[in-house]
């Protein structure tokens, strides 16, 4: 392995030399430089992983030296070492992107600790954060099979997202291994668990179970309204915890985090059934029975979520609120009036609701397109794919101008989605819907065991096109595929992002609270 290149520029290198000794007994290799021109022509001819740079020189002052470094090495990380506290000049380096700033006299300490910052700090935080995980691996794995509550589980897909977006900034990729493992054995021990209890949640008081898609509107967004905060409702379709996490740095430089939590997505993890019951606060069998015209069939394709704003009316009504209402769904976002129309819409209103489809657009997109598909080819990169959307998209110009009004902001989603990789076999009629997630319809015929069937949707207050109806869900990583082509299908739907089934990631989606810092 070749020793970590230093260069230091100082006019009075001659006093450093103990300085310069002590780092080449830590095993670094150090140049030297009296003057900017012969650092210059050194970066010219030679790569250094660090250089150290006096501010107050003879000739080419500290900031010139720099201005031409960068010229020549953008991206070599540069450590300014000066007498002077004064201001301007730390405003000035900083503004000219040093890595660090130091002021003399330096000790050795100093010095070797801008280096593990700015030249160890990739290997050392891989290191502290693989022995990290390591220790909580097994902790974890023990949870996992203690028969946890819905509460238990959160906490446990709280851990497991953080040690991924831990691991994911660091360079150990057979841990990425052993977490990827670990979050398959909790998907399938949480299907047991969802199996095991979803049907009975609907036989409980709320506060019994879990939230439900159906609890939002009563349970999270009314009692703003009874506070008299103007609440904006955000439904970001398909928005996974995880991409939330890398989401909320940029959202807190606006807004401060009052709550955050997660519900549960009811089944199937599905925008036609999810959010329709998330807005009319009611299960899909009891928006068909109470509103059979606002109630699409699945395979009604591209009507689906039409009379969301119709059904979040009728739950209001239904609650006698008299509370002013603004709905507006964003797929897109090509308007150039957009965010100021929807701004004073908001403003107007005590209650706006916001529903942005891009996520979703990206995880369909990555489906059906191989530049994008390439773009996010892994968790990290569809993560990053999302965060990029985010920080440059018209939703975040929105949010920023509300955050100069007294607005309480709820962002939330209908599921999330889970990437899939295992193909099981199932056989169905003409009517069966298309979803890879779930299967609905008559004489289902599947093998796998692994696949939670309901014979009796009424059960779990699902609607049937006829008696012998029944549904069946996938879980962890697995998809449908039919016999036809089966082959084909298997290795096309590989690898791509799926929701409608039982997993951490569709079911457990977050649910946040947020008010203005200003």
């Amino acid at each position: 392995m070749n020793k970590p290149a230093i260069l230091w520029i100082d006019d009075e290198i001659d006093l450093l030399r103990a300085h310069i000794i002590f780092l080449q007994e830590k095993g670094y290799n150090v140049e030297t430089a009296t003057n900017g021109l012969d650092a210059v022509e050194k970066v010219e001819d030679n790569f250094y992983d660090i250089i150290f740079l006096d501010e107050n020189m003879p000739g080419m002052s500290g900031l010139e030296t720099l201005t031409r470094i960068k010229t020549v090495s953008p991206n070599v990380p540069v450590v300014m070492i000066t007498k002077s506290e004064e201001e301007n000049i730390m405003d000035e380096a900083v503004g000219a992107k040093i890595a660090d700033y130091l002021i003399k006299p330096v000790n050795p300490k100093q010095i070797l600790l801008s280096l593990k910052k700015n030249i160890d700090q990739k290997r050392l935080v891989t290191e502290q954060t693989t022995s990290k995980y390591q220790m909580q691996f097994s902790q974890i794995g023990m949870q996992i099979n203690e028969g946890l509550s819905f509460d238990e589980w959160k906490e446990i897909y709280k851990k497991l997202v953080y040690w991924e977006l831990e691991l994911s900034e660091s360079e150990d990729s057979a841990m990425d291994q052993v977490l990827a493992m670990q979050k398959e054995d909790a998907n399938k021990t949480f299907y047991r668990y969802i199996k095991g209890n979803y049907a009975d949640w609907f036989n409980m008081d709320f506060g019994e179970r879990p939230m439900l898609s159906t609890d939002i509107i009563k349970q999270v967004v009314l009692p703003q309204l009874d506070k008299k905060k103007k609440t904006l409702m955000l439904v970001i379709d398909n928005l996974r915890y995880d991409q939330w996490r890398i989401f909320s740095p940029v959202i807190n430089e606006y807004f401060r985090t009052q709550t955050e939590d997660m519900y549960c997505s009811i089944l199937p993890t599905a925008t036609m059934y999810a959010r329709n019951a998330m807005f009319a606060g009611l299960m899909p069998s009891e928006i068909e029975k109470l509103y059979p015209d606002l109630w699409e069939h699945d395979d009604n394709e591209g009507h689906k979520n039409k009379y969301e704003e119709v059904l979040l009316q009728k739950q209001m009504a239904r609650y006698s609120r008299k509370e002013s209402l603004y709905f507006e769904k964003a797929a897109g976002i090509k308007k150039e009036r957009w965010v100021t129309d929807n701004l004073n819409n908001i403003l107007a209103s005590d209650l706006s609701v916001l529903v942005v489809n891009f996520v979703d657009m990206i995880s369909h997109a990555r489906t059906e397109m191989d530049m994008i598909r390439e773009l996010a080819n892994n968790e990290k990169a569809y993560r990053s794919l999302t965060l990029s959307w985010f920080r440059n998209s018209a939703l975040l110009e929105l949010l920023r101008s509300l955050a100069g009004h007294d607005m309480h902001v709820i962002v939330t989603t209908d599921h999330g989605a889970i990437r899939v990789d295992n193909a099981v076999k199932v056989i169905g009629d003409r009517e069966t819907n298309t979803n890879l997630r779930y299967k609905l319809g008559k004489n289902l015929n599947f093998k796998s065991k692994n696949v939670f069937e309901v014979r009796d949707p009424r059960k779990i207050y699902l609607p049937s096109r006829n008696v012998s109806t029944s549904y069946i869900f996938a879980q962890g990583a697995d998809f449908f595929a039919y016999p036809n082509n089966y082959n084909y299908y298997a290795n096309y739907y590989k690898d791509t992002f799926q929701h409608g089934g039982i997993s951490m990631e569709e079911m457990m989606v977050p649910l946040v609270t947020l008010v203005p810092k200003k």
